[in-house]
Order: structure tokens, then sequence, then C-alpha cells
């Protein structure tokens, strides 16, 4: 590679790579934003501000959608409401560091979820990644001392499963292959809004939007705007660049770091302490999805129809990180159109 061609290809990875930073950082400005009565509120807020440039960018292509297509996106839309508001609740009850490790595993369902719906088995070397990302879950989740996990970490590994059968329906509804993955990515988002918009409405499910809006102070609303603007809006523009000018997979890679900078952050920044068995959890998480990721490599090579129609990678949030909120989909996945669009 000559001085000019590797020059070209870090101020492409550097973008990409600045997404996967912010994506670990939406975990801690979730909690610096949400409690357990706003979390309804702040979905509405953060991807309210995000619809509208989504729908004036993309208006040509969005208005080429077929009625299949927004019927099947509408749908997909309903799981990723569901990965949002696991993520959003998740995270309000557990550390920063916890959420963006338990939702990388992700990247070890969706692998073993396609096995079984294929019927085909998985290399041996998957197999142990696997398990080993397990067993850091379970140190990283008991670091201060074994006890039952906490409601936060169930939710997040709930928001796990749901990132999983999102990437898979996304690859496998017919009604949405082909389509263009901004346009996707902003009906998806308007379902998940609704939902959320029609939760807010139901007596006892929290704050709505404007009353919390009205009480945010200006810590508050810099995190919500760094949620919308940097994990939502940048991360999606940056990935749709990032593809036409590299690879989905190298893309895929650079995304993957994702859980290395959440735990960064939760630990410098939000002063979360782990403890020693902590650390190794942390340590064998993201040795094992990072083995696991180069393990379920080949299978899915050999598998085309288990790449996202949308160009390879998953479109989801975060909320997710977000869930955070649209990620194209992403070859693990979201996380849903961007970070589910992971993140938080």
């Amino acid at each position: 590679m000559t001085v000019t061609a590797a020059r070209r290809a870090w101020l492409t990875d550097l973008p990409v790579l600045l997404v996967a930073v912010v994506w670990g950082s939406s975990y801690l400005a979730a909690k610096g934003v949400t409690t357990g009565q706003t979390v309804l509120a702040v979905l509405v807020l953060r991807f309210g501000l995000v619809l509208p440039v989504l729908v004036i960018t993309g208006w040509r292509k969005l208005r080429a959608l077929s009625g299949a297509q927004i019927r099947g996106a509408g749908l997909l839309g309903l799981v990723l409401a569901g990965i949002f508001l696991l993520e959003t609740y998740g995270v309000v009850h557990t550390s920063a560091t916890n959420a963006g490790l338990i939702i990388s595993l992700t990247m070890i369902f969706t692998p073993i979820a396609e096995s079984r719906m294929h019927g085909t088995g998985l290399p041996r070397s998957f197999v142990a990644a696997a398990g080993l990302s397990v067993l850091g879950i379970v140190l990283l989740t008991q670091g201060a001392g074994f006890t039952e996990p906490s409601l936060g970490d169930l939710l997040m590994l709930g928001a796990a499963l749901a990132r999983t059968v999102h990437v898979l329906a996304m690859s496998r509804m017919r009604s949405v292959q082909g389509a263009d993955a901004m346009s996707l990515t902003t009906v998806q988002l308007s379902s998940a809004v609704l939902v959320f918009a029609v939760l807010c409405a139901v007596p006892g499910t929290g704050a709505m939007p404007w009353a919390a809006a009205a009480d945010f102070g200006l810590g508050d609303w810099l995190w919500l705007l760094h949620l919308s603007v940097f994990c939502t809006l940048f991360a999606f523009f940056v990935q749709m660049w990032a593809v036409r000018r590299t690879s989905p997979s190298r893309v895929s890679l650079l995304l993957g770091t994702e859980p290395v900078w959440a735990a960064v952050v939760g630990i410098t920044l939000a002063g979360d302490r782990p403890g020693w068995l902590g650390l190794l959890g942390i340590v064998l998480i993201l040795a094992g999805t990072a083995w696991g990721r180069t393990a379920a490599d080949p299978v899915a090579k050999a598998d085309p129809a288990k790449t996202d129609p949308a160009g390879g990678q998953p479109v989801a949030a975060e909320p997710q990180g977000a869930p955070s909120v649209v990620e194209p989909a992403e070859a693990d996945g979201t996380h849903p159109g961007l970070k589910p669009a992971g993140r938080a």
C-alpha cells in the first residue's frame, strides 16, 4: 500500500472509529439524561429531533418505497422499539460499563441463532469464544461479590437477544430487501417513535416529553443532543459514507470496538468500579466477542443470505444505544438501521 493509499484509508477509518467511540459513550449519556420516569419521554425527544433531518435528507428515496417495503420496515420498527426500551430501561438500572459490554453479546447470539435456523453446526472455536464471553458476563456482573444479577443487567441481556431477532428479521424479510438503507431506517424510527408516543399517553408510564424537556438542565440537554446528533445522525451518515469508500467488513471491524470504548468510558468517566473479578470479566468478554466474530466470519461468508441486504451492516441505536439508534445492519447488528441505530 502506497503512502497516499494508506493516508486515504486512515482518513476513512478515523471517522468510523469515532462512531465506535461515541457509541461506547452512549450508555453514559443515556444514564446522564434518563431516569426511570423519563425513559419514554427521552426516547421520543431523542428520535423526534432526528427524524425531520432523515426525512428531509432522504425524501426522494423515501417516496420511492413500495407499500410492502413500508409495511416491512414498520414491523421491524416495532422490534426496534423493543430494543430501545430494553436498552434504555436497562442502562438506568445498571452501570454504563455493564450495559455496553452485555449488549455486545449480540455478536455471539446472532451466529448461534443463525446456525439453529439452518440446522448447521458452529466451529468449535466459536463455541469456545461464546463460552469465554458468557464466563466474562458472569464475572462482570458479580465483580463486587456473587449476588443475583441486577434488573438492568437482565434487561440489557434481553436487549442483546432482541437485537439478534432484529438482525435476523432484517436479513430474512423479503419485503425490505434491496430497499434504500436510509429510507428503511427512517420508517423504522418513525414506527418506534409512534410506539413510544402511544406508551407515553398511558397513565403511570412516566413524564410526558414536554414535561421532561421543561425540567431538563443544561447538562441534560447536552446529553440528549449527544445521543441525537452524534450517536444517531453522525453515526448513520459516517457509516453510509464509509461503506462507499471501503468495505462493509472493514467498517464492521472498526465498529466492533464499541465494547472497548464502553468499558473505557464507564471506568474513566462514569467512575464504575467493577472490581478485580469484574475487570477479568471485561477482558474475557472483549476477547470472547472478538474471537467469536473471527470464528463465525467464515460461516457468514459461506452463506450470502446472512448478510444484510442494505449493505452488510446492521441498521440499528441504542439506545442501543443506545440502543445506539440505527446502526447499519451489523453483521452480528444494530445494532437495526443505525444503532438501534447500540446505541443506548
